[in-house]
């Protein structure tokens, strides 16, 4: 290829490189005209309010662009989507696409498609919705030399809560934190989900590692333990921690459930492994603290009978608080990890 680097008056080139050492007129035969620029301003715009969905869902990511003045494209666009951290730095490719062919990258390899039914569209639609989908995405036209962008959030409905492994408190290093919310049918919470539990009554005085690898913790009423009377309502930050060495509690984000969770019980109760039977027996699995959580929120599951799940802890779900249930606040009820007992089990099935 031949580099032209530099240009003088008369229209000719000297000494750019060897295979131009003669003189070469520009002449439309060696460089033909492109037209990069119309003239036309290209715009592009998403939804300015979250889209919200849930796990196992369809999505749609609207996306649209135009030309002011209006004209029509005078060539394929090119449009991509990609993920973004919450600094708007890029963290994933998701999908490429020029006019009707386009190919989804990574995890979204058959989940995510072009929506193209009108004329200037370049929306995402996402199948099968996955608990880390959560987040912000990029629509990007490329159009020529010409490109411009927008950004949508994504948000899943979902229930964050605290989680302790049966070691203790404060035994989770980021990575360990990372796993036992996967485990339990979860992912480790980012701030925004956080700070929407928060609003919605979580008040938990215990620090716990987000997705960002800081580390926080939610306080409704202020109290001594809890950073102090002084201090109004709000999110506590411990800001970043280091991912290895440093450990805390951990606030995992689950969302709602692609399939139902029940309880079964004997006269007598059960050992924890005779209830992982149990539940195998009636077609389902032990369920996980997430899917308890999620049945409780979303499900309106409320059971004053408490039950195994399977981290080996025993809880049970209130909706209607009431004598001999516990507090008299609605909520998810623990008795830790018993190494010893016979209780009932919660089982979980997908539909």
């Amino acid at each position: 290829m031949l580099v032209v680097e530099e240009v003088v008056a008369g229209g000719k080139v000297w000494g750019c490189c060897p295979a131009l050492d003669r003189d070469l007129p520009i002449t439309p035969s060696f460089f033909p005209p492109v037209d990069y620029f119309s003239g036309a301003r290209l715009v592009v715009e998403t939804s300015r309010d979250p889209i919200y969905s849930y796990n196992g869902a369809n999505v749609t990511l609207p996306c649209h662009y135009r030309y002011e003045p209006d004209q029509g494209p005078k060539r394929k666009i090119r449009i991509k989507w990609s993920k973004l951290r919450d600094d708007y730095t890029k963290e994933q490719d998701v999908m490429v696409a020029i006019g009707k062919t386009y190919m989804a990258f990574g995890d979204f390899k058959g989940r995510a498609h072009m929506r193209q039914a009108s004329r200037h569209e370049a929306s995402l639609v996402i199948s099968d919705v996955r608990l880390k989908d959560d987040g912000k995405y990029r629509c990007e036209v490329i159009d020529g030399l010409e490109d411009e962008s927008d950004v949508v959030d994504l948000r899943l409905k979902g229930i964050v809560f605290p989680y302790q492994p049966p070691r203790g408190q404060y035994r989770l290093n980021f990575h360990e934190a990372e796993h036992v919310c996967q485990e339990q049918g979860a992912i480790l919470a980012n701030f925004n989900q956080l700070f929407q539990a928060w609003s919605e009554g979580l008040d938990w005085c215990n620090a716990g590692w987000l997705a960002d690898g800081t580390v926080q913790y939610p306080i409704r009423l202020p109290r001594k333990p809890c950073g102090g009377v002084h201090l109004a309502p709000g999110i506590r930050s411990y800001g970043p921690r280091h991912r290895h060495l440093h450990r805390f509690d951990a606030f995992c984000f689950s969302s709602a459930l692609k399939g139902e969770v029940f309880y079964l019980d004997r006269l007598a109760g059960m050992t924890l492994e005779e209830a992982k039977q149990s539940c195998q027996d009636a077609g389902a699995e032990i369920a996980r603290v997430g899917h308890l959580y999620s049945a409780w929120k979303f499900l309106g599951l409320d059971r004053c009978n408490a039950g195994w799940l399977a981290d080996g802890s025993v809880r049970y779900p209130i909706v209607t608080p009431r004598a001999n249930c516990g507090p008299a606040e609605p909520g998810v009820r623990s008795f830790g990890f018993p190494s010893k007992g016979r209780f009932g089990v919660f089982c979980y099935r997908e539909r």
